[in-house]
C-alpha cells in the first residue's frame, strides 16, 4: 500500500540508531508521505538538520521556540495537520517522558499535545531494554493506545547481543503502511499453510518440490495487514515470518496436518497455500541408502488431503484453496473446486525450473573461460582465420558462415578477448593465457613494449617510414 496523501511527523530522538531515520525518511517520501521532522537536541549530535531537511524536502524543527512560528505556539501547530507521528529511534529517556506525560522540549511537547496516532521504534541497548523500568515504561505506552514498533534483536553499536537494535527502515515503513490499511478483517482468525512439505527416505534424503513460500507468505502478511489474526503454518523455508504473524514450523506432511486440526476449527478463514507432497515414503531408511545394482524402488503411501478434511467440517471456516497445474488450468481448477466442495480457488500454471531459457555449451564448443587468441599473424588473412576460428568456438553463433556472412557486409567479426578493434579493421595480436579464464587487460597498439608486431600492416609502413 502506497503512502500517498499521508502526512507524517517524523520524531528522532539521541541515539546512535539516528542515522536510520535518514533512510526512513528517504523510504517515507517515496511511498508518497509527506515527512516533516523534529529532532530533539541530543539527535542533532548523531544526524545534522541539513541531511534531514534535504530528505524530506521541508524544514527540520528543533526548538520549541522556534521564531519561524509567528504566535510560538510550533508545539501545537506542527502536529495539528499529521496523519501519525512516529518517533524513529525511539531512545529509554524519551519513551520515559511519553510514559509519564513529561513536555519540556519540542518533541515531546508535540506528542503531548498530539490529536493523531503515536507510533514509537525503541533503539537501545540491551540492558536498557530488559530494564524494569522500560518494561514498565512500554507496557503503560501500549495501554495508552501507542504503536511500539520492534525493536530487534542482533549485533548493537557497543558491541553487546540481544534485544534493542532500532527496526530496519523498510519494516518500519511496512508497519505504518500496516497501521493505515483498512482492517477489513479485524476481528477474524486466519490460518494459512505455506512452503513445501519434506517426507525423508532416509536421513539424509527427502521427496521434496520446488516451493519457495512466497506466496504463503505474501498472503499472511496481506491478512495480517487487514486486520486478521493470522497462523502461518509453514513447511522449511527460508523467509522471515510476517510482523505480527505467529509461525509454526513443520517438516511433513503429517506434522502440516496436526498443526492445521489444532488451528482450523477455531479459524474464520483457512488459506491452503502450501504444496502438500501428495506421497510419502512407507517405510523410511534408518540409516543412508547405498548403492547396490543401480536400482531402487520405492513404496509410497498417499498423504491425507488436508484441505479436503477441512472444508468436511461440521462447520467449516471459509476454505480457499490452490491449484498449480501444467495445463489445462481452468478444468482442473474447476474439477479440484467441485471435488473438494470449495468456496474459493486460486490457480495458477506450475512452471518447470529447468524449462526457464539458459545459455548452455554445446558439445564440443570451448567454454568461454578458455577462449584464447594466440595469432601472432597482423597480415589480414591472418586475421580472417582467427575470425574464423573464434566464430567457430563461439557458442552462441552459428560457426564460421556467420564470421563470413559479417564479411560479406564489410563487417568483422569482434572475436574473442585477444581480438582487439580499432576503427573498421581487427587487429591480431598474441595474449598470454590466464588462469581462471581471466582475460588480459587490452593494451593500445603502438605503445611502449608492443614493437612493429603488434601493429596492422599500414601502420607497420608508416612506422617503418619514422
Amino acid at each position: 500500500m502506497a503512502l500517498t496523501g499521508k502526512r507524517i511527523l517524523l520524531g528522532i530522538t539521541g541515539g546512535i540508531a539516528a542515522y536510520k531515520a535518514a533512510e526512513l525518511t528517504r523510504l517515507l517520501v517515496k511511498a508518497g508521505a509527506d515527512v516533516r521532522v523534529a529532532m530533539t537536541e541530543a539527535a542533532t549530535h548523531f544526524i545534522g538538520t541539513a541531511t534531514m531537511q534535504a530528505l524530506s524536502a521541508q524544514p527540520v524543527w528543533t526548538d520549541l521556540w522556534d521564531p519561524r512560528v509567528s504566535d510560538a505556539m510550533g508545539h501545537i501547530e506542527l502536529s495539528r495537520d499529521r496523519d501519525l507521528i512516529l518517533i524513529a529511534p525511539a531512545s529509554a529517556d524519551f519513551m520515559a517522558k511519553l510514559a509519564h506525560g513529561y513536555a519540556d522540549d519540542l518533541l515531546s511537547t508535540l506528542c503531548v499535545a498530539r490529536r493523531c496516532p503515536l507510533m514509537v521504534a525503541p533503539a537501545m541497548n540491551v540492558e536498557m531494554w530488559q530494564n524494569a523500568a522500560t518494561a514498565r515504561n512500554a507496557e503503560t505506552l501500549r495501554a495508552d493506545g501507542v504503536t511500539i514498533v520492534g525493536p530487534a534483536s542482533g549485533g548493537q553499536a557497543c558491541g553487546e547481543m540481544g534485544m534493542g537494535r532500532m527496526t530496519e527502515p523498510a519494516d518500519i515503513v511496512s508497519d505504518v503502511q500496516f497501521f493505515f490499511q483498512p482492517k477489513r478483517l479485524a476481528g477474524r482468525r486466519v490460518v494459512v499453510t505455506a512452503g513445501p512439505t519434506e517426507e525423508p527416505v532416509d536421513p539424509v534424503r527427502v521427496l521434496t518440490n520446488t516451493s519457495s513460500g512466497k506466496m504463503g507468505y505474501a498472503v499472511a502478511r496481506a491478512a495480517r495487514e487487514a486486520g486478521a489474526d493470522v497462523t502461518l503454518i509453514s513447511g522449511p523455508v527460508s523467509l522471515p515470518t510476517p510482523v505480527g504473524v505467529a509461525r509454526v514450523d513443520v517438516r511433513t506432511a503429517r506434522e502440516m496436518f496436526d498443526a492445521v486440526k489444532k488451528d482450523a476449527k477455531r479459524a474464520d478463514v483457512f488459506i491452503s497455500v502450501a504444496a502438500v507432497a501428495d506421497y510419502r515414503v512407507k517405510n523410511p531408511s534408518a540409516q543412508k541408502i547405498k548403492k547396490v545394482n543401480g536400482h531402487l524402488s520405492l513404496e509410497l503411501v498417499e498423504n491425507p488431503d488436508i484441505l479436503a478434511w477441512v472444508a468436511a467440517l461440521p462447520q467449516p471456516p471459509f476454505c480457499v484453496g490452490f491449484a498449480a497445474e501444467s495445463q489445462d488450468l481452468a478444468k482442473n481448477a474447476k474439477a479440484k473446486l467441485a471435488k473438494k466442495k470449495l468456496p474459493l480457488i486460486a490457480a495458477t500454471i506450475a512452471r518447470s525450473r529447468s524449462s526457464t531459457p539458459r545459455a548452455s555449451t554445446p558439445s564440443g564448443a570451448a567454454p568461454r573461460s578458455t577462449w584464447r587468441a594466440s595469432w601472432s599473424s597482423t597480415s589480414p588473412e591472418g586475421c580472417r582465420a582467427a575470425n574464423e576460428e573464434a566464430a567457430s568456438q563461439d557458442p552462441r553463433r552459428e560457426g564460421p558462415s556467420h564470421a563470413a556472412a559479417l564479411r560479406e557486409r564489410g563487417r568483422r567479426w569482434p572475436g574473442p578477448a585477444g581480438l582487439h578493434r580499432k576503427g573498421n579493421r581487427s587487429e591480431c595480436r598474441r595474449q598470454p593465457a590466464r588462469a581462471h579464464g581471466h582475460r588480459h587487460p587490452r593494451r593500445r597498439s603502438g605503445l611502449r613494449g608492443d614493437g612493429p608486431a603488434a601493429l596492422g600492416p599500414r601502420r607497420q609502413e608508416r612506422h617503418r617510414a619514422r
